[in-house]
């Protein structure tokens, strides 16, 4: 499985110095047989080992420079859906019916200056987008959506209610007891039907062809071959 969102490291996979705060990195995307790895080194293994100056340990399909920064400690906030949170809960789910979704709240987050474009890379026949947050240093891996106008307005629309009502629950599994028969929930059953005794009168039987021709073509009402008047309102007549 590809990971789309790689977070950055906090130190150089090279040399294992951890990071400083707004230390200037280098951060490097492999492919590799199970998708794209990302790799952060700092300058002087940068330098020595991975420049055109070095020409010792290329083969990366995008690079770039980027700068570390220590998050800050976590505050407890009031979680709410918006662009960002809603493109990691798409690209975390990996599934290809989302990837015109991703692409459009790509643009929107990189138009707030949230995301930053930082290289592309093709693979599969498919162009791939490589944007980096602008505080957590998060990659986040894009397919470049070839939208038609009349596509784009359907994918819009598609984003803004996902964005306004959220990413629908999958649905629980009922629990597995014993012996592979799911739980009881304790919910009532509808109870079966009473078996009924034959009846030794003959069935009253429906109107013929020619009435309901004749009740159709003189406006009165509609009757099901049963035998029911469709204009009859339900419950007219029943004594309870």
């Amino acid at each position: 499985m590809e990971w789309n969102i790689q977070s950055r490291s906090h130190t150089c996979r090279e040399c294992a110095e951890p990071f400083g705060d707004r230390q200037v990195l280098h951060t490097l995307l492999f492919s590799g047989a199970e998708g794209l790895e990302r790799v952060d080194v700092c300058v002087r293994c940068w330098e020595g080992q991975y420049s055109e100056a070095a020409n010792h340990r290329r083969g990366f399909v995008s690079h770039w420079q980027t700068v570390h920064l220590i998050p800050p400690p976590p505050t407890e906030v009031i979680q709410k859906e918006s662009a960002e949170t809603l493109l990691r809960k798409l690209l975390e789910r990996n599934e290809r019916e989302d990837d015109a979704a991703c692409f459009v709240l790509a643009i929107m987050l990189e138009r707030k200056r949230i995301l930053k474009m930082q290289g592309k890379s093709r693979a599969d026949g498919q162009r791939r987008l490589h944007y980096e947050h602008a505080k957590s240093g998060d990659v986040f891996t894009v397919i470049e959506a070839e939208l038609r106008l009349d596509q784009l307005e359907a994918v819009q629309k598609r984003v803004s209610d996902l964005l306004e009502q959220g990413l629908p629950e999958p649905a629980a599994a009922p629990p597995i007891a014993e012996g592979g028969q799911a739980e009881d929930d304790g919910a009532a059953r509808p109870a079966e039907p009473e078996e009924q005794a034959p009846s030794s009168e003959a069935p009253e039987a429906g109107p013929s062809n020619d009435e309901v021709e004749e009740r159709a073509a003189a406006g009165e009402a509609e009757c099901d071959p049963s035998g029911a008047d469709a204009s009859r309102p339900a419950g007219a007549g029943d004594v309870s």
